[in-house]
């Protein structure tokens, strides 16, 4: 069924107009990204050459979709923005707040009791104001996303970091903070620094073992976690039209994970064949009429050096399987050299547990090829060796697995088939271990594999890789297991060898759904109700604007050393019944970080009476005494989750500045929203000069300006003082948002 007909109807109708406009005024030809990100300038007659990576450009998404840990605080936001309705069309996927545990009927139940309060605010706040809403149940956000609204051309926003899962429909969706969403709903303008762009050239056909995943396992590997920062990762030659549009979906998705603005595939066939397939003839009809212009310009597809920042040639018929891991998602190996490593590094070779789904890889053709493997080892007696835990991508697709067999072949091996929902993989997993400290290893088919976010335990090793390859290590229960080369043993005693796997992109009978749990969007005149006395939802009051004067003498609250994501900053799993209370969820600020003076987490000095206690517990001090305080921290701060929890906590805690080596894209822009100041040294080797009692000082603010400089001034407890340059990458308007507050006080005024 083809959601929002009538934005769909205007959408196409105008798109052909505004690119080629646009490539009148840039005199060039255009990238599918520039196509797209031009098509949507917030005022169509403002097209003219901006610069990448560093003019920040006003667009016109054409939707929002917000999943139910991030909704909370993205919709308690709009409720302070004065509309009646939202502006664009919205969605809310009810998809974090269920806990693996049992299986899916209890679960759902259990979920459904204990978030009762919660599931109830974001129905009545979605009718209120024209939102569509899915039910508990009803699947992930990007794999109901990408059934139902995702389509070429389109731009969207989503109040989750792996929105870019709708490029494999050909579109711009970019993951942002509840901030930037209500922005959208409104009708404001959106602000984004213009993103350089990385040409991923594709060719060759996969073969044998090899996947979609695994094109972006490699190309991890490649970037590294902050390589795509503030850039588009546009595919293009003639392996990329040899991927199913799902396929293409699950490479976008993991783009997150080197830090990508978004990812994106030209609309070919396998993308019409997937319209039609989910009942959206007419969009695919649409997109057929204007090809063309849904794919690079023939002479950026000749030359892509000449368009694209970087350009890198993925041949797909030599790529091998590849597995991630451990602890981030760029530790690439291939296969053939995965077992060297894991004996070379002492990980744990038992392979304990095989986690498949995720909103990266929960699509039908993914169970299908994984089922492959699993009905051989039912049918040959290949015993299997590891608990294997199965989470299907969505209702439809549960449902037309189940109708097809598919369910029963993951069954018939032992599988405990969970909820619809993002369970283990953003730590909603209630695992079952005679040790959560242990160390041990687990392979997944998630996307993101940090300390401690699948399951808490810090010793949990959790590699990720494609779900026919996790299917393969669990049967084996062996990390050094190379299922194309390696055998294993049947029950009999005979050595047996697994088939390369085969699956199908879409059911042969079509896809069937008795209920897909979707509420469509009504305007009610009821009032959306927080009791006063609710420890899950709180009402926001508006953060106090800057006072005109500099920040003095501020403590330091935590030196962070090493990786610090937005895990680190503000936890999940049971942290996520607090997301729309930020008075309790702050409690979990910074926990998960490392203090650069002592090496432990969660214990920092209390300047006030020096002694150590949790972070958030000593902000609070300082907070209560009307004291700000600042946090230090190093590379790529913020990388992972768009969760702008990280950045309304501290906010909410009177943290005044983070000054860090480098931030990660959405995070950085989270703190801008919420009217913090996000700084970067300007020699990273000054991190090294801040002491643990240090009282630190941010001049300059009386002519902070676009591109100029503050200046810190450390005030040591020896009576020296010493100072340095720290900068900044505020515009005019992120400078106003500032000494309004944040955005939405901006807004207002």
């Amino acid at each position: 069924m083809v959601q929002d007909i009538e934005m769909l109807e205007e959408f196409y109708s105008k798109f052909p107009k505004r690119v080629d406009s646009a490539r009148k005024s840039l005199g060039r030809p255009m990238t599918l990204a520039e196509k797209i990100l031009y098509a949507h300038l917030y005022d169509e007659h403002s097209v003219r050459l901006y610069k990448r990576g560093e003019d920040y450009v006003n667009f016109r998404p054409d939707r929002v979709a917000m999943q139910d840990a991030t909704a909370q605080m993205a919709l308690l936001q709009f409720m302070n923005a004065g509309k009646d309705r939202s502006v664009v069309p919205a969605t809310v996927h009810c998809d974090h707040l269920i806990q693996a545990n049992i299986g899916a009927k209890a679960d759902i139940q259990t979920a459904t009791d204990g978030n009762r309060e919660v599931y109830d605010f974001l129905k009545t706040v979605s009718g209120k104001y024209g939102i569509g809403f899915w039910k508990p149940g009803a699947g992930i956000i990007h794999q109901v996303v990408l059934e139902n609204y995702a389509f070429p051309g389109g731009m969207m926003v989503g109040t989750d970091s792996h929105t870019p899962n709708a490029g494999g429909l050909g579109m711009v969706a970019i993951g942002v903070g509840g901030a930037d969403a209500v922005d959208v709903m409104t009708g404001m303008e959106w602000e984004l620094k213009m993103p350089k762009l990385i040409g991923v050239k594709l060719t060759g056909r996969l073969n044998g073992w090899a996947s979609p995943k695994d094109v972006i396992l490699k190309l991890a590997g490649i970037l590294t976690v902050k390589g795509g920062t503030n850039a588009i990762i546009e595919y293009f030659g003639s392996g990329a039209s040899s991927l199913s549009a799902t396929g293409k979906a699950t490479i976008c998705n993991m783009g997150a994970e080197v830090g990508a603005t978004t990812s994106l595939f030209p609309f070919d066939n396998n993308m019409a064949a997937y319209l039609r397939a989910t009942g959206r003839e007419g969009i695919a009809v649409k997109a057929e009429a204007i090809s063309s212009y849904l794919e690079a310009d023939e002479d950026v597809r000749a030359n892509p050096d000449m368009y694209y920042d970087r350009v890198i040639v993925i041949n797909l018929s030599e790529l091998e399987p590849y597995i991630n891991g451990p602890f981030t998602p760029d530790a690439a190996t291939p296969i053939s050299e995965f077992a060297a490593k894991v004996i070379e590094n002492g990980y744990p070779r038992k392979m304990e547990v095989g986690l498949i789904g995720s909103c990266t890889n929960s699509s039908y053709q993914d169970l299908s090829r994984a089922a492959s493997i699993a009905r051989q080892a039912y049918e040959d007696k290949i015993p299997v060796a590891a608990p294997l835990i199965i989470n299907p991508g969505s209702e439809q697709i549960r449902y037309t697995a189940e109708r097809d067999g598919i369910i029963g072949d993951f069954e018939r091996i032992g599988a405990v088939i969970m909820a619809n929902a993002c369970g283990p993989c953003i730590g909603q997993w209630k695992r079952h271990t005679d040790d959560n400290t242990r160390k041990n290893s687990i392979v997944t088919s998630f996307n993101r594999n940090f300390a401690k976010r699948a399951d808490g335990n810090p010793n949990t090793h959790a590699f990720v890789a494609s779900p026919e390859l996790t299917l393969a290590l669990t049967i084996a229960g062996d990390l050094c297991f190379n299922p194309l080369k390696d055998t294993l043993k049947t029950e009999d005693g005979c050595e047996v060898k697994l088939k390369e796997p085969q699956g199908m992109d879409f059911p042969a009978r079509g896809f069937a759904v008795e209920d897909n749990g979707f509420i469509a969007p009504f305007a009610s005149s009821d009032e959306v109700k927080i009791n006063a006395e609710s420890c899950r939802l709180q009402v926001l009051e508006p953060f106090a604007p800057w006072n005109g004067a500099d920040l003095l003498d501020m403590p330091l609250l935590i030196k962070v050393e090493g990786k610090c994501t937005t895990d680190h900053i503000s936890m999940a799993g049971p942290w996520l019944r607090f997301r729309g209370h930020l008075e309790n969820i702050s409690d979990n600020m910074l926990m998960g970080a490392v203090n650069a003076f002592n090496g432990k987490t969660n214990y920092v000095l209390n300047q006030l009476d020096g002694m150590y206690d949790a972070v958030s517990a000593v902000a609070k001090q300082y907070k209560k005494e009307g004291i700000s305080s600042i946090v230090v921290a190093e590379e790529n701060y913020g990388e992972g989750s768009s969760r702008e929890h990280a950045a309304m906590e501290p906010r909410f805690l009177n943290v005044k500045v983070i000054l860090a080596k480098s931030f990660a894209r959405i995070h950085e822009t989270n703190l801008k929203k919420q009217g913090m100041l996000a700084l970067t040294f300007a020699d990273k080797d000054d991190y090294n000069k801040i002491r643990e009692d240090d009282k630190i000082s941010i001049t300059g603010l009386d002519a902070f300006a676009p591109g100029k400089p503050l200046i810190a001034v450390l005030r040591h407890s020896d009576g020296s003082e010493e100072s340095f340059p720290v900068h900044h990458t505020y515009n005019e308007l992120q400078i106003k948002w500032f000494k309004a507050g944040s955005a939405l006080n901006a807004a207002h005024e």
